[in-house]
């Protein structure tokens, strides 16, 4: 099944003004990742499938269209350089300064959580016994409702972990029957996870010391991503750092860039 241009560009207009996602150039992509969904969902045309898209009051189908074209590859230790950060320069930095024994981390666009239980456990391993006297509840958002349903229960591929050391696939996961590993419920339990369109407001109640958006930059044209950058920096504490992917890059005067993909709020 083919999209036509015209549907195309109804669909990409509609995905890059309500997500910031850029597909304008990407047909291939959005008809092989649609085209067999929407046969099996009983559709003759890509037409009758986003005239009853956009007409769904309750916006499952939306969801389920940012569920097929958003890749949620991911796997734990990605761009460990970030980690090393965190362990060597920040949680020193923050327990050095805190007075409230908080940490306020937020993962923006966390796909499966990978990212905020690896978070979660680099900071459980540096801190040790001293954790129980700090707050260290760390926010994962995404816009992929299949996504944060799989996150919230924790259960990864042997694939996704083999890059974590071995003592720590033992004390942080549970092997399942299946072969699967899931995260242990003492990490589970440090990360929120909640639906939130980076295209949106932010209002949550708390700023931040950590903001990590990696590789989902990549969908955004630039005037998107220099829009999203200022209201995290808008939302962030002084002296915070945001990471993004390798391949990401920001041209926002208002941050120091520390190293490549690390940017701090002075």
């Amino acid at each position: 099944m083919e999209i036509g241009a015209k549907d195309f560009a109804r669909l990409t207009t509609f995905i890059k003004s309500k997500y910031g996602i850029d597909l304008i150039n990407k047909q291939q992509l959005v008809e092989c990742r649609l085209a067999f969904y929407v046969e099996q969902s009983g559709y003759k045309s890509f037409t009758e499938f986003l005239d009853a898209a956009f007409s769904d009051k309750t916006g499952m189908e939306i969801a389920n269209i940012i569920n097929k074209l958003t890749t949620n590859h991911t796997y734990f230790n990605r761009e460990s350089d970030h980690f090393d950060h965190l362990v060597k320069e920040l949680l020193p930095k923050i327990e050095r300064e805190s007075t409230t024994h908080q940490i306020c981390i937020w993962s923006a666009g966390c796909s499966y959580g990978n990212e905020p239980y690896n978070v979660a456990m680099f900071i459980d391993e540096y801190f040790g016994f001293r954790k129980s006297a700090w707050d260290c509840k760390i926010l994962a958002t995404d816009i992929s409702l299949n996504a944060l349903d799989k996150a919230k229960r924790g259960v990864f591929s042997a694939d996704s972990v083999k890059q974590l050391p071995a003592a720590w696939q033992q004390k942080y996961f549970t092997r399942l029957a299946d072969g699967t590993f899931q995260v242990i419920p003492r990490i589970r339990k440090e990360v929120v996870f909640r639906y939130h369109n980076l295209m949106e407001p932010i209002a949550f109640k708390k700023t931040f010391d950590l903001i990590l958006c990696r590789n989902v930059m990549i969908y955004f044209d630039e005037p998107t991503t220099e829009k999203l950058c200022q209201r995290f920096f808008d939302n962030m504490n002084h002296d915070a750092f945001l990471y993004i992917g390798h391949t990401e890059f920001i041209n926002n005067p208002s941050f120091d860039k520390v190293r490549p993909a690390i940017y701090r709020k002075p």
